[in-house]
């Protein structure tokens, strides 16, 4: 039986798919095999997650463990997705400060490659992170709080140091959203006002196909409590208020994504894009994404355009978001406040793979880092370059996973290959 990811781009390698009912079972797996992974929920658009050996599945195990109130906490099992984790979390009148566009990923995955949310300036996903346990090679328990020595290395893992059993997140209590959005905002207001741009709202996406010099869509997301949400506005940098839902995508329905037109809803009901109950997808796609300091969003979206006609044919839209700097070792935000340049391409790797290498080279003057979870055809000695910790890391996959149980090609590549 064949495996596959969620877009369908690539099939893994792994032999068996293993469903473990208990912690002791789990690591009993782990030592009786060579090569394990965790698929999680196969949003991941590259090989970082594949094994020529077995899948071990956490799907089930996605319980919230404990909600400490006192220290403001929530501990979950590593399977649970962020759509099961927010329902019931807002049940007891708590919220993430960040969420992304999809609510159907898994927590530890979203963690584990570094995925950022929605927050124009809020950390990642993983920055929620206050403790995790972590099966290693040897099928031993670990546990990682903040402020341990290893901790920064271990929570952006990339799968090379173990299974994720536990996560911990920092919560905040619940709060509301109303979601505008805006239409045609000319890429040149980002020379002058990019910064107050990403700050006029708590959460802030450019889309566009950058056929046109105009981010032909802007969703903000402003926390009721934050004050003005710019409802009403006629003339916003140039855009104008959209006057009923719209789907990133232009011509596509938008009863998928979340309310917009400023009805108020809960943070789990507006920060993502799209609802939990349907599948957010125009069809097959395929994803990259390219992190790099804020300060330089309008030259490298000058960059971007310029490669217009290159674009067109394969790309659905894109998508322009900013995050807080993070001290996590393997973070592209790490150390810098940063902007994420997204690309939703259409499912044509071979077109795409032609492509990539134009992109990369356009926002190389602006050291842009690669998603890890996403396609790029960035080299390895340029990765290595750019995250100045990976001689750390590679400390720790050798202490926790010395004989690359846990590794692959991508691993073999990107991280042991620095050794």
């Amino acid at each position: 039986m064949s495996y596959q990811n969620w877009s369908g781009n690539y099939t893994y390698g792994a032999t068996e798919l293993i469903y473990p009912e208990s912690i002791e079972q789990l690591q009993q797996l782990v030592k009786q095999h060579t090569k394990v992974k965790v698929p999680g929920s196969g949003h991941t658009f590259n090989s970082i997650t594949d094994t020529d050996g077995v899948f071990i599945s956490l799907r089930h195990w996605n319980r919230i463990l404990e909600l400490n109130q006192e220290q403001q906490t929530v501990t979950v099992e590593g399977g649970i997705t962020y759509g099961e984790l927010c329902a019931q979390l807002a049940e007891s009148g708590y919220a993430l400060h960040n969420l992304a566009s999809l609510p159907h990923i898994t927590v530890a995955g979203a963690i584990a490659t570094s995925t950022h949310g929605s927050g124009s300036h809020n950390v990642s996903l993983a920055g929620a992170v206050q403790a995790l346990e972590l099966i290693d090679a040897n099928g031993e328990l670990h546990t990682f709080q903040a402020g341990d020595e290893e901790f920064a290395g271990v929570v952006i893992h990339l799968g090379a140091l173990g299974m994720i059993t536990k996560v911990t997140l920092g919560v905040v209590p619940a709060y509301q959203i109303r979601q505008f959005v805006y239409e045609n905002l000319p890429v040149s207001e980002l020379e002058q006002h990019a910064k107050a741009i990403f700050s006029s709202a708590y959460s802030v996406s450019l889309f566009t196909d950058w056929q046109r010099p105009s981010f032909h869509q802007v969703w903000t997301k402003s926390r009721e409590e934050d004050g003005e949400s710019y409802a009403g506005r006629a003339d916003w940098y140039g855009a104008t208020p959209a006057t009923a839902p719209l789907h990133p995508l232009p011509g596509m329905d938008a009863q998928n994504c979340t309310e917009q037109l400023g009805k108020a809803g809960m943070w789990h009901e507006r920060l993502a894009h799209f609802r939990m109950e349907f599948t957010p997808s125009a069809g097959k796609e395929l994803q990259s994404e390219y992190v790099m300091a804020r300060e330089h969003v309008y030259e490298a979206s000058l960059a971007v355009y310029a490669l217009r006609e290159q674009l067109a044919p394969i790309l659905f839209v894109s998508e322009l978001r900013t995050i807080a700097a993070d001290e996590l070792w393997l973070s592209p935000f790490y150390k810098q406040d940063s902007v994420a340049f997204h690309f939703t391409w259409k499912d044509n790797w071979a077109a795409v793979e032609q492509v990539l290498p134009l992109l990369e080279q356009a926002l190389a003057p602006f050291q842009a880092r690669p998603h890890w979870g996403k396609l790029f055809t960035v080299p390895a000695e340029q990765l290595h370059q750019q995250f100045e910790k990976l001689p750390d890391f590679l400390k720790l996959v050798q202490k926790y996973d010395p004989q690359g149980k846990f590794s692959n090609a991508y691993l073999d590549t990107y991280i042991r290959g620095l050794s």
